[in-house]
């Protein structure tokens, strides 16, 4: 049976009762925020050329969703952390991009996508749900450049407020946000219990 797990804030007023009962910290993750108060164009313009070096960078429309699909069964695989950082799989519904489910990528030119960054819109406010990029071209820049031209577009059509987040062991992607501007404001930590007791008060993460 595998052990229960939960995810909370590092400055839960629970962490420490349950580290003294041999809960285990597995894992780290980290959530960041962005304002346009802290946005530079010039950077993100920058940014988002680079990408330009591999392919189209642009938002994400129905005909570009075969390809994003491809890559996010590609990739599926990939992502660290756990349960506090874990990407469940498009399907071609939740892939669909509307007003309030926005995707920028960058597209080859065989159409394959190479990156793609998913965000959920709500008024003013815009939160990364996933980015990811295919396994050979990895290390070129390709995430940081759909990042930033999401911003970029995002910020025009009025979000003031951006939040994201990651792994601790994902440091590129870390840095990644960090040159776009994003300032980290939390720390989650995922703790296993040490057998399969539970914890009262205590609900098991989904």
């Amino acid at each position: 049976m595998q052990a229960e797990q939960i995810v909370m804030r590092s400055d839960d007023a629970r962490r420490h009762a349950l580290v003294a009962a041999g809960w285990v910290v597995t894992s780290r993750s980290w959530a960041a925020e962005l304002t346009t108060a802290r946005v530079s164009i010039d950077v993100l313009s920058v940014l988002t050329e680079r990408g330009r070096r591999a392919g189209s960078v642009r938002e994400m429309v129905d005909a570009d969703l075969g390809s994003v699909l491809a890559l996010d069964s590609a990739t599926l695989a990939d992502y660290p952390g756990g349960v506090a950082t874990q990407h469940v799989a498009l399907t071609p519904s939740t892939a669909r991009v509307t007003g309030t489910r926005r995707a920028f990528g960058i597209i080859d030119d065989d159409g394959r996508a190479l990156a793609v960054t998913y965000l959920d819109v709500a008024g003013g406010r815009a939160e990364t749900d996933f980015t990811v990029v295919a396994a050979d071209h990895r290390g070129l820049g390709l995430g940081t450049a759909v990042k930033a031209a999401s911003v970029l577009t995002l910020a025009r059509d009025g979000v003031e407020v951006f939040r994201t987040g990651g792994s601790a062991e994902n440091a590129a992607i870390l840095r990644a946000n960090l040159r776009l501007g994003y300032v980290v404001d939390e720390e989650w930590l995922t703790l296993s219990a040490p057998d399969d007791s539970r914890v009262p008060g205590v609900r098991e993460a989904h």
